[in-house]
């Protein structure tokens, strides 16, 4: 009987059909690696929700296959939940990435107080060995300094995943995408190709960035009082450009915002971050300055409401506040989900009188994604077999998918998956196997995981329909009430007649207590749900909502 083939598995647990969390296990007999660890923020449908991670339950559960862990660049999406992870697995990993991007990971372990593990910096043209896998790095551009695509060499054939690119002639920092080393992939073989898809719906090429240096540097020499400039506290390329468009124009840096000071600190240790000392000043400094030679660099372009962007809009920056005339820069495209949090901001900006300049109005931000005719040139240079399209929702995917279909990609070969599938491969076939354990984890404060379906349910219930306490005290001999029932209600919107239909309700809950006692009912259990019951079909019928209904049944 023939032996059977042992197959390369290839199973994404996050970003997919979703703008964040990107994890994917690279798998092959009793090995395999893992390519980024990111996270993903919260919308409006995960109250009290702070971050949300991967379910890596299946890399935890094969924790002695794991023989390392590639991160393709510095962004959150992409390390964010690495030191959740590193928590359950501990130190005895070893982790791949460029100088900046370990740099950043260094920071977020030390600031979540994480054993460091053996982090291994690698460089374009570098090949390292991961157990049985083979890695080689790629230079690419986006929208932080030292991306780079990897590799995979298996003994099934090659994997290459892009991570996040595009295509920029004439990047920042200088360094160009390693469009050679790509073509020799695709020469030589690339069995299966994840690549970026995040704008396989904008047609064309991205913009290059110097296109925002230009209007940075045009908005700058126009001011006349002080300057806010908000963004990415990982986009160093933009950073260095405000910090520059600062300088030419006489105005000194000011940095405010944890993760901006976090992140410029770390950029300007490494080298990549070129600013003066001189240049720099202290927050507290800037009521010292005169307005129009001050520039301040800001967290918050996503509108977090504890952003000193945010801050500075409410009026509760320690050392901020917007004045009247003030230019706000708003560089960044907000995330799915955040575009309120941004237009609020906007808003009370605008109210306090400052001139706001964000994507809509001014070219103050281009993407660090791949236009369609970008993606189309990845696969005309790769010429992969197969093709599975990553990095993006459910449009993006299905778009990206007739892109490779367009220059030639057979429609069998094209995988568009679901985080948690796994796909199979040999040198002569690849299949959809099982579904493996995925899906989130989110993490509220300190807890990590223990937020689940029921309590979002029960946070989108209060915020919906509020919520209403039953206080009743009872004899615990004889179950009859002491006292009065008391009804406490908060968010629950009664209208012109609140006062007759607070008196109806208690009615109500009386008739219920009523009815317990008549049955001699005196278990705490029966008398919670009756009431319960009671008052949530009164609060139906009366007003056609549903809020959360909690009897406290006190004995005495």
């Amino acid at each position: 009987m023939a032996k059977k083939k042992t197959r390369l598995r290839v199973i994404p647990l996050g970003g997919l059909d979703e703008i964040g969390k990107n994890m994917t296990v690279v798998e092959y007999g009793n090995e395999m690696i893992v390519i980024d660890a990111g996270l993903m923020f919260p919308d409006d449908d995960l109250p009290g929700v702070d971050l949300v991670l991967p379910d890596y339950t299946y890399i935890l559960q094969r924790r002695e296959k794991l023989r390392g862990i590639v991160i393709t660049h510095g962004h959150e999406d992409h390390t964010g939940a690495l030191p959740y992870l590193l928590k359950d697995l501990g130190t005895a990993v070893k982790i791949f990435g460029s100088k900046l991007t370990l740099g950043f990971i260094d920071g977020k372990l030390a600031e979540q107080n994480v054993k460091k593990p053996k982090l291994i910096e690698v460089h374009s043209g570098d090949h390292v060995e991961a157990g049985i896998f083979g890695l080689d790095f790629i230079q690419v551009n986006h929208s932080i300094p030292d991306p780079l695509a990897v590799l995979v060499s298996t003994p099934v054939g090659r994997v290459l995943h892009t991570g996040d690119f595009k295509f920029d002639q004439t990047p920042v920092d200088g360094r160009e995408t390693d469009y050679a080393a790509l073509t020799r992939a695709g020469a030589e073989g690339v069995l299966l190709l994840l690549s970026d898809s995040t704008g396989a719906e904008r047609s064309g090429y991205t913009a290059p960035e110097a296109v925002v240096a230009d209007t940075l540097h045009s908005l700058f020499s126009a001011a006349k009082g002080r300057i806010i400039c908000a963004s990415f506290s990982s986009h160093i390329h933009r950073v260095q450009e405000i910090c520059d468009a600062a300088v030419d124009n006489g105005r000194k840096i000011v940095v405010t915002g944890r993760s901006m000071l976090n992140n410029t600190r770390i950029a300007r240790d490494l080298g990549y971050l070129h600013i003066d000392d001189e240049n720099l000043l202290d927050a507290f400094e800037v009521n010292d300055l005169p307005d129009d030679e001050t520039v301040i660099l800001s967290t918050g372009s996503q509108g977090e409401p504890l952003s000193a962007l945010a801050r500075i809009a409410n009026g509760d920056h320690r050392t901020v506040s917007v004045r009247k005339g003030d230019t706000v820069v708003i560089s960044a495209s907000p995330v799915p989900g955040n575009e309120k949090a941004v237009d609020r901001i906007i808003n009370r900006l605008t109210k306090a009188g400052a001139y706001v300049y964000y994507k809509e109005n001014a070219r103050v931000h281009v993407s660090g994604h791949a236009g369609a005719e970008e993606l189309k040139l990845m696969l005309n240079m790769t010429k992969p077999k197969y093709f599975m399209p990553v990095h993006g929702e459910a449009r993006h995917l299905m778009a990206h998918a007739r892109l490779a279909e367009a220059v030639g990609v057979p429609e069998d070969n094209i995988f568009v998956m679901e985080n948690g599938q796994c796909l199979e491969l040999t040198d002569g076939s690849a299949a959809l196997a099982e579904h493996v354990d995925s899906g989130a984890v989110y993490v509220d404060g300190l807890s990590v995981g223990d937020v689940g379906k029921v309590v979002l349910r029960d946070r989108q219930l209060l915020a919906e329909d509020g919520i209403a306490m039953i206080v009743v005290t009872l004899d615990s001999q004889n179950g009859r009430v002491v006292g009065e029932a008391e009804l406490v209600t908060r968010g629950v919107v009664f209208g012109a007649a609140a006062d007759e239909l607070l008196e109806d309700a208690k009615a109500r809950i009386n008739k219920t207590l009523a009815k317990t006692s008549g049955e001699g009912a005196t278990d705490q259990r029966v008398i919670k749900n009756a009431l319960r019951e009671s008052l949530s079909q009164f609060m139906w019928e009366s007003l056609r909502r549903r809020p959360m209904v909690i009897p406290i049944v006190m004995e005495v």
